[in-house]
């Protein structure tokens, strides 16, 4: 159910009944069991003994390692890491989850949709802040007269083109933990001042954070962003409690700047990669033609 501020709140699902005599449906911990289990014999068929500095034996007939060998590289039980591939409910550490993934050479895609699978939380750093490359930077950029940043998924800007600091401050004159839109949408004077719709959107935005941290709630970028918040503000601890959720979606927002006067921005978001983690482009495009010659004036007066 949607309510006002497009914030989502959502109700259990009601468990259906199956009829009497059908075969049980498989859970959906089953099913990731499965998929996790079809996913680490794949990679280990794929992988020559060679390429891990094993010797091949001339009777060899499994294609790839053997799971006693794999076992034997991430320094684990050959029984558990069995049990592991025939999708047994056991439990397993990012430790563990790590040491697999180096034994069967895998690529950070793949990697992460190890720990995805076994619904475990990754928490290697470099994992958690891609690097900007110079195509996502020239496509922000480009976007101008319109105001654009990028994005990561903690909204933490990582970069911005000139416009939006024209028409949201500079944020660069800032410390880097305060370049973040759920910050300064708390904390910001400026932002609490200028954006006509600020206690709507900080609602909103909260309730989207909350859904994005239920896959990170246990990584510490993650916690100390929030942990900062909280902190800070009593009214993010008030909001925070309520426990509400909303999807990313389109939407228009109003800012009263004060050289050329009401914009009206529609947000869209691109993502850069096809990952959780990846940054997004978020451009702030004129909902209406007043805001377009707005921007243009504003751009005339910097003199872009």
């Amino acid at each position: 159910m949607r309510q006002p501020g497009g914030v989502t709140v959502t109700a259990e699902p009601v468990a259906a009944t199956a009829p009497a005599g059908a075969p049980a449906a498989a859970s959906a911990p089953d099913i990731r069991r499965q998929e996790l289990a079809a996913f680490l014999r794949s990679r280990r068929e794929r992988i020559s003994p060679e390429q891990v500095g094993l010797v091949r034996g001339a009777r060899r007939r499994t294609p790839g390692l053997r799971r006693e060998e794999v076992a034997h590289l991430s320094a684990v039980g050959v029984t558990w890491y069995t049990w592991l591939e025939q999708g047994r409910a056991i439990r397993v550490s990012a430790q563990v989850l790590d040491a697999i993934a180096r034994a069967l050479l895998m690529d950070p895609t793949e990697r992460g949709h190890l720990f995805v699978l076994a619904g475990v939380v990754d928490e290697r750093s470099d994992y958690d802040c891609p690097l900007l490359s110079p195509t996502a930077l020239r496509l922000m950029n480009t976007i101008a007269p319109y105001p654009a940043t990028l994005q990561n998924a903690r909204y933490d800007v990582l970069a911005h083109n000139r416009p939006f600091a024209q028409v949201f401050g500079e944020l660069t004159e800032l410390p880097p933990r305060e370049r973040n839109c759920l910050w300064l949408l708390t904390t910001s004077k400026r932002w609490r001042e200028t954006f006509l719709d600020r206690d709507e959107m900080l609602r909103d935005l909260i309730a989207k954070f909350r859904v994005g941290m239920a896959e990170h709630v246990a990584e510490p970028a993650w916690k100390e962003r929030l942990d900062g918040l909280l902190a800070e503000s009593a009214e993010f601890r008030a909001l925070w409690e309520r426990h509400e959720v909303a999807t990313m979606s389109p939407h228009v927002k109003r800012y009263r700047h004060p050289e050329v006067g009401l914009l009206s921005l529609e947000h869209r978001n691109l993502w850069m990669a096809a990952k959780p983690q990846a940054p997004r482009l978020v451009a702030y495009v004129p909902a209406d033609d007043e805001t377009e010659r707005a921007l243009g004036r504003l751009a005339e007066l910097s003199g872009a």
